[in-house]
């Protein structure tokens, strides 16, 4: 056993956010923590790590701990990493002023890893990785020799990685065997017999309802003699049915007495939802709205961009992608700021979410945030809080103490309370539990303004994108049509120059046996012998 929970709450004021019997992790654990946003995940998670400490409980830990946290992305000089390990995730430890979120992501993930802990602990390791990242993430995970806790939205690395699953739900945690398929399917059977038991209790309690209700009829009727009857013949008249009263009330209470000892079933209630609300602006009408040309960015020898190029029009919902540190968020940010190669219509108002959340102020409250840029009363702004799960008094706590899909949800309410037109979005889908992902990727592609967003979400940018914008060599490329469509042409492209390519390796061949035919000099013979066979390995290839 390497760790052991007991008995342990956790208050977030005055609610209980935890309450844990016992938990223990062996090794070998791979375990997939998951919940609702808010539910407690990074919070047990800092329990486990001795960053957060229980009100009530006590944790024993009998291994080492290493812990990759989901906001703090600190890069300090005091930070170890295992030359190898840096290479396996390609950090580069001589530039830390200048990395982007992704590459603060590895190097968090290279730190924990360079520990050799008997017990990781990973909060959304994948969060700001690009796709070839994760998958990096995903493999180094399943690969981890020690036992394992991660808190993910990837359902992907969850079903290659985890043996087992914890889920928050009501402040306690439910384990399941298995993976996150595994346990999806484990749920729907345990709902199903939950709507079974509930249907029972439903049914059976009408029925006993009735029936009590029946034979307490019966037996009142058995009182009264009727009308027409004479004292003398009503004595004899209730005289005669005294035995068939009695029978009737013993039948009455053994009918009372099975529906109090019924056991309760509550009717199985569905989470609530969450609920996004952008306007759908229609007051642009201009056709531009962002031009670049001859876009140059550098950060000291590093250069980003190099005479690029790009065009955002009115309606289009583009999708930045490519590898972490191209230059995805130093793009948006130069179009905010204005970048003199960077023209944007006066008719723009940019709603701006950001990746590490610098648009929050973690001191105030939830509310203050949103009314900070909010062009709308305080009754309209605690409805829209509502609809994104923020309700009663929660709507009064500090940001600083929200978990990474809270402080989404408050940066995407800080959008939808504003009047903009046009939104950029750097990773937005970070840290949202699947429900919430998958009802904002509902209403993006539903919104009928301007979008430029970054994610390394694929489904996410073929739901939403109408447009790609691929950074690669300091050059952006544009492309018209989702992730997977750009894949499609770049195979076909492919394709194309391989055919190209084999047709000019078969004519180089032939030239090749042509020379061999006619030369007698041994050395030429060797020479062409040897450019034969290679040219024959590449056209197999």
């Amino acid at each position: 056993m390497l760790m052991e929970l007991n008995h342990i709450v956790k208050y977030v004021g005055e609610r209980c956010l935890l309450r844990l019997d016992n938990l223990k992790i062996h090794t070998g654990d791979k375990i997939g923590l998951i919940g609702r946003n808010g539910a407690g995940k990074s919070t047990l998670l800092g329990l486990m790590a001795g960053t957060v400490q229980p009100d009530e409980g006590q944790i024993k830990r009998c291994s080492t701990v290493s812990f990759i946290p989901q906001i703090d992305c600190a890069v300090g000089s005091d930070q170890i990493i295992d030359s190898s390990i840096a290479r396996e995730l390609t950090v580069d430890c001589n530039d830390k002023e200048l990395m982007s979120g992704g590459e603060k992501t590895r190097f968090k993930i290279a730190v924990a890893l360079s520990k050799h802990a008997e017990l990781l602990l990973a909060d959304e390791p994948s969060s700001n990785l690009d796709i070839e990242g994760a998958e990096l993430i995903q493999t180094k995970l399943h690969e981890f020799p020690g036992a394992l806790v991660v808190v993910s939205h990837d359902r992907q690395l969850l079903d290659v990685v985890c043996n087992v699953i914890w889920e928050i739900e009501n402040s306690e945690v439910q384990i399941y065997p298995g993976n996150y398929s595994q346990f999806l399917a484990q749920k729907r059977v345990e709902r199903a017999q939950q709507e079974r038991e509930y249907e029972n209790y439903v049914r059976d309690k009408q029925e006993l309802s009735a029936a009590i209700t029946d034979r307490t009829g019966r037996s009142d009727s058995t009182r009264k003699a009727p009308k027409r009857m004479g004292n003398s013949e009503a004595r004899l008249h209730k005289m005669g049915d005294q035995k068939a009263k009695k029978n009737l009330d013993k039948a009455v209470k053994a009918m009372k007495s099975r529906l109090e000892k019924l056991t309760v079933k509550e009717k199985p209630q569905d989470s609530r939802p969450v609920t996004f609300d952008l306007v759908n602006a229609d007051d642009f009408h201009g056709k531009e709205v962002v031009r670049c040309e001859r876009l140059n960015k550098c950060f000291g020898a590093r250069v980003i961009f190099q005479d690029a190029d790009f065009q955002l029009l009115r309606g289009q919902k583009a999708a930045i992608v490519g590898p972490n540190g191209c230059g995805k968020t130093t793009l948006l940010k130069m179009i905010l700021t204005r970048d003199g190669q960077c023209r944007v219509s006066p008719k723009a108002r940019i709603g701006y979410f950001a990746q590490d959340f610098d648009n929050l102020d973690v001191n105030r409250s939830i509310l203050d945030n949103v009314m900070a840029s909010s062009t709308n009363e305080e009754g309209k702004v605690r409805l829209l809080l509502a609809r994104l799960l923020f309700r009663r008094e929660d709507i009064f706590k500090p940001v600083s103490v929200l978990s990474g899909g809270e402080r989404t949800r408050v940066s995407l309410a800080k959008l939808t309370a504003g009047a903009f037109n046009v939104l950029f979005l750097d990773e937005p889908t970070n840290f949202l539990d699947l429900p919430s992902l998958e009802a904002l990727e509902a209403v993006l592609a539903d919104y009928q303004g301007t979008l430029l967003f970054v994610s390394h979400d694929r489904q996410f940018i073929d739901k939403v994108a109408t447009n790609l914008i691929r950074i690669e060599s300091g050059k952006l490329q544009c492309f018209h049509g989702n992730y997977s469509q750009y894949l499609t042409a770049q195979k076909e492209q492919t394709k194309n120059v391989g055919s190209d390519s084999k047709m000019v390796l078969e004519y180089r061949l032939s030239e090749v046996l042509s020379k061999l035919s006619m030369t007698k000099d041994p050395d030429s013979v060797e020479r062409l012998e040897k450019e034969y066979f290679k040219l024959l390995a590449m056209i197999k290839a």
